[in-house]
């Protein structure tokens, strides 16, 4: 499996090489210049409202705040929490200039280039420089683009940060002043997402007895296991995936190449590396999802199948999936090739799918079941062990939230 994956590598890397010394002919399809941001794919759309109006929000503010982000911070914490439902106002003012850039930048940032490709920025749909903001856990919560100006109604509850969309050891000149104002939601109540319960209508034994425990290959060797359910149509399990940062996976070399080459300069393109298929209810996986850092994306990555499953829950579409983290590589016992290693504790990728979706505002509600005669312990189809306690991760999704 990563010989296919690193031939597509230096393919990807050859291409670069090309456009490199051709700018000019790829100068059109590699550079988007002056587009305004775009829209943010971490927070649910109906929450977001992007307007240059000076209208003051709705409903009563709560606080002001005012904060200096200078271009050698990355992100700084605002020690403001957010209620989800508050609408947050954030307007920014300043200038920042890059060593290597030709002019000064504002907090909607820097027209962006084919350099943008290599780079690994927080926010990698917007422009260098820009102000970019995040509610909740660092480690999953889903950064969206500022601006000169964004008013945001938070999906979630959490401690706002602001930051300079940059990478690590990229810095620039100058500073932005950034004023917060938080305003109570509309009704005065907030809202209430990813509600934990004890257990959800027709989540039980009888269920589980329809689900296989593990996914396998073609040959029928099992491999991972089945470790988190979702109940929600197709479109809002779509939305809730791609609202949290995770990228649907290329079925194959050649599509990751055109998305990487030509139709995108986002991480995307490294993401979309093709995933082996894996076998649940007879069939290969109805879809494919990935969460990286680009750079580490060939070692490390953190992705996941689901499947549909032929019967409802409640009246509700089920899908099936199975998580997994990669963190090196490791023999295949199969073929005595080599094959990504999986994180042995399979319950941290769960809990990750759980953060990282639930960080979107989109799920509802969150429980955890345990089936009669729970995994535990067992080998992936490659040979590599894995353990967890045996809990199965079940997410309810928001109907509520209409289609873009």
């Amino acid at each position: 499996m990563i010989r296919p994956l690193m031939a597509k590598i230096k393919l990807l890397l050859g291409l670069s090489l090309v456009a490199a010394a051709y700018p000019h002919s790829l100068h059109a399809q590699l550079v988007r210049e002056n587009t305004a941001p775009p829209q943010q794919k971490g927070l649910p759309e109906p929450d977001l409202q992007n307007s240059s109006s000076p209208q003051t929000p709705p409903g009563k503010k709560r606080l002001s705040q005012e904060v200096q982000l200078t271009g050698e911070e990355s992100w700084i914490d605002t020690s403001i929490d957010i209620q989800a439902g508050e609408r947050v106002l954030i307007t920014a003012t300043g200038k920042l200039r890059y060593a290597d850039a030709k002019d000064d930048n504002g907090p909607d940032g820097l027209p962006r280039g084919f350099k943008d490709l290599l780079r690994a920025l927080p926010f990698n749909e917007a422009g260098r420089g820009a102000l970019i903001g995040r509610i909740g856990d660092k480690e999953t919560a889903q950064p969206f683009v500022i601006g000169a100006r964004r008013d945001v109604v938070a999906p979630v509850s959490g401690r706002l940060s602001v930051g300079i969309n940059q990478a690590d050891n990229d810095t620039g000149d100058g500073n932005y002043t950034v004023r917060i104002e938080v305003y109570s939601p509309e009704g005065g109540n907030a809202r209430v997402v990813a509600r934990q319960v004890r257990s959800l209508p027709g989540v039980d034994n009888n269920l589980f007895s329809k689900i296989p425990r593990r996914i396998s290959d073609k040959e029928g060797n099992a491999g991972d296991m089945v470790n988190f359910l979702i109940l929600g149509s197709e479109a809002a399990m779509q939305r809730v995936f791609t609202n949290a940062g995770w990228v649907k996976v290329d079925a194959d070399v050649k599509d990751t190449v055109l998305h990487g080459i030509i139709g995108s300069l986002s991480k995307e393109s490294y993401l979309t590396m093709p995933m082996s298929q894996l076998y649940l209810f007879g069939r290969p996986q109805d879809y494919g999802w990935a969460h990286a850092e680009p750079i580490s994306v060939v070692r490390s990555r953190n992705h996941l199948r689901v499947w549909k499953a032929a019967f409802q829950v409640n009246g509700e579409t089920l899908w099936v999936g199975a998580a997994t983290h990669d963190i090196g590589f490791e023999r295949d016992q199969r073929n005595n090739g080599i094959t990504h290693k999986i994180d042995p504790d399979i319950d941290l990728e769960r809990d990750y799918v759980e953060k990282t979706l639930a960080s979107t505002g989109l799920v509802t509600e969150i429980s955890h079941f345990l089936p009669d005669n729970p995994m535990k312990e067992a080998k992936t189809a490659t040979g590599g062990t894995f353990h967890s306690n045996g809990q199965v991760l079940i997410l309810k999704l928001d109907e509520s939230v209409p289609n873009p």
